[in-house]
């Protein structure tokens, strides 16, 4: 294998990969392998038609298709490794020669991580942030905290919102069903506006054992088009109607629950903790308020293919988290309305931020020789190690050495946080 770099604009790059012929011949070998059993021609039993002679019929470039992906997944890690580039973007890839005999040429493109002109970093202002907590603030806490302990139980009487359904519906237009449109024994909260447009204001009122039909208008921009401003139909059955049972706030409540033993203890413990909460969000406020300057002051050209690359990541994030939910990222996107590309477009302002600031801090933290040392990455390990509720030991077990250099990273960054905010000169809002 052989590999040229030619470098593009805007921090992007070509790899251009040359393969030897022979390896060409086994991966069209390979393909043939992998079809074989498919194939059908007459005079000879399905899946025993040799090579040479479905090449004959069909033509040499039959295979090529499957041949090329053979080799471009086989051949790139090795190009990734050997063209010495700091790659930060999924590959574009292209054939530009594959024929028996000869060389098997791609190129792949990719975004090149990009070098960082920074501004100012030191005594950069930001804003003074109130952190006092208030008796307010305390009976808000409290409450958001008997709701979590609240039972859910089975109201004998019909919904109201913030009231959780069970439902089975059945979505059609002009009578005729659509894709996604069906659900049985779906938990939805009324009030929630998970659903789209006014189906869920519909099911207030109703009780346990309704049948309804629900009228809804699909989004203009809706993702599939064939459904985009239509009204459609849910034929809906109710089967129960949930709602929440609020405890008393009493010394029994307190001692079944908590580790005190009076209502004046407990109070005294969310005082404190709102008062961490409020500390560290007006840390990350202060943060994220510093880092913004430093962007604005920076110089960087960030390729599109790295953001696409982020955007993708954060949807995967996103697609995680819904599915500790019940929910998959289609029935997300569905039911707000959204389709992918819209999606994507929303995210990209996220995306390019959290790249700058990556980048302006893996700048800071190498101008300021900032280093993760042995005892950096100790108590990372042991803050993750509480966070996931796992032994430390165990944990490192599992660190290999591309996570020990990404987690080397991510310390050098927090590190370049803390400089920066050591440095900061705090006013009060105007």
């Amino acid at each position: 294998m052989n590999v040229k770099v030619e470098n593009l604009e805007h921090n992007m790059a070509k790899l251009v990969v040359e393969v030897e012929a022979e390896a060409l011949d086994k991966a069209i070998a390979q393909a043939y392998k992998r079809q074989r059993a498919r194939i059908s021609v007459p005079g000879f039993r399905k899946g025993k038609v040799p090579q040479s002679v479905v090449e004959k019929i069909y033509g040499p470039a039959v295979f090529y298709e499957e041949a090329a992906n053979i080799l471009i997944n086989q051949e790139y890690p090795g190009a990734y490794n050997e063209c010495g580039l700091d790659i930060v973007s999924s590959p574009s890839f292209a054939v530009t020669q594959i024929e028996k005999g000869s060389p098997f040429i791609f190129t792949a493109e990719v975004a090149v991580k990009p070098g960082v002109e920074l501004g100012e970093y030191k005594g950069i202002t930001v804003t003074k942030v109130n952190v006092d907590v208030t008796d307010e603030d305390v009976e808000e806490e409290i409450d958001r905290q008997l709701k979590t302990n609240a039972r859910t139980v089975t109201a004998e009487r019909a919904a109201e919102s913030g009231d959780t359904v069970i439902i089975d519906f059945d979505g059609s237009i002009d009578g005729v069903a659509f894709d996604g449109g069906k659900g049985e024994n779906y938990a939805l909260e009324l009030g929630s506006h998970s659903f789209i447009d006014n189906f869920e204001d519909q099911l207030v009122g109703k009780s346990a054992g309704d049948e309804l039909d629900v009228h809804v208008t699909f989004p203009e921009n809706y993702h599939e088009p064939t459904l985009a401003g239509k009204p459609a139909v849910f034929a809906v059955k109710v089967h129960e109607v949930k709602t929440q049972e609020m405890p008393e706030l009493d010394e029994e409540y307190i001692q079944d629950t908590t580790e005190f033993d009076t209502v004046e203890e407990y109070k005294e413990d969310v005082r404190k903790q709102l008062q961490k909460a409020k500390d560290d969000q007006a840390k990350r406020a202060k943060e994220d308020e510093a880092l913004k300057k430093i962007i604005d002051q920076s110089k960087m050209d960030i390729p599109d293919a790295m953001v696409d690359t982020q955007i993708n990541s954060m949807i995967n994030e996103y697609a995680q988290n819904l599915a500790q939910t019940g929910m998959s990222f289609q029935q997300y996107l569905q039911f707000s309305g959204m389709d992918l590309d819209a999606f994507k477009q929303q995210s990209r302002p996220e995306a390019l931020q959290r790249i700058q600031s990556s980048l302006c801090l893996e700048e800071i933290a190498k101008q300021e020789n900032i280093e993760a040392t042995d005892e950096d990455f100790e108590n990372r390990i042991k803050e993750l190690a509480q966070m996931y509720r796992m032994n430390p030991e165990e944990l490192k077990k599992t660190v290999g050495p591309n996570e020990r250099a990404s987690m080397n990273v991510e310390i050098r960054m927090m590190k370049a946080v803390d400089l920066v905010m050591e440095n900061v000169v705090e006013q009060e809002r105007g």
